[in-house]
């Protein structure tokens, strides 16, 4: 989901209250707050020599013992027009960072309204191998013949 997607989501229910729901089914819990909405640009190499860059909008969410504060989807709206000079772009991907056992990030993958409130369903980001043309196999193992492949 993109930028402009999400904040149609948030305006079509500026009261409505937010959950997220992470890829194994648990909940962010619902006093979350979101401390940054950010701008962030990763420039690379792949394992191929190519120079690739992205570019996203990552909202940071953390959760405090202030049970009773709940963000409505209104409320995040306004925060993310704030943003707006810095994210340059509706077309950023969003995602959402959150915490548990480790720092994550999960790209938002859909919204649904319910009778709760807006529920954005968050997905799971997976490694892959980026130049497989120069690898030459599935999976980005090095070459048998022990020649350099510039992959692995």
């Amino acid at each position: 989901m993109n930028v402009a997607e999400f904040r149609a989501v948030l305006l079509a229910d500026p009261g409505a209250a937010l959950h997220l729901m992470l890829p194994d089914g648990d909940f962010v819990p619902a006093h979350f707050h979101v401390t940054e909405v950010g701008r962030v640009q990763k420039d690379f190499m792949d394992c191929g020599g190519t120079r690739r860059s992205v570019v996203s909008c990552l909202l940071q969410v953390w959760v405090a013992n202030d049970t009773a504060h709940r963000l409505t989807a209104g409320k995040l709206a306004s925060i993310l027009n704030l943003a707006a000079p810095l994210l340059g772009s509706d077309d950023l991907v969003v995602e959402v960072e959150y915490e548990r056992d480790a720092v994550s990030q999960f790209p938002i993958a859909f919204a649904e309204m319910t009778p709760a409130g807006v529920l954005f369903h968050l997905g799971r980001k997976h490694t892959d191998c980026l130049a497989p043309d120069k690898c030459g196999v599935s999976g980005c193992a090095p070459a048998s013949n022990g020649a350099k492949s510039g992959c692995c």
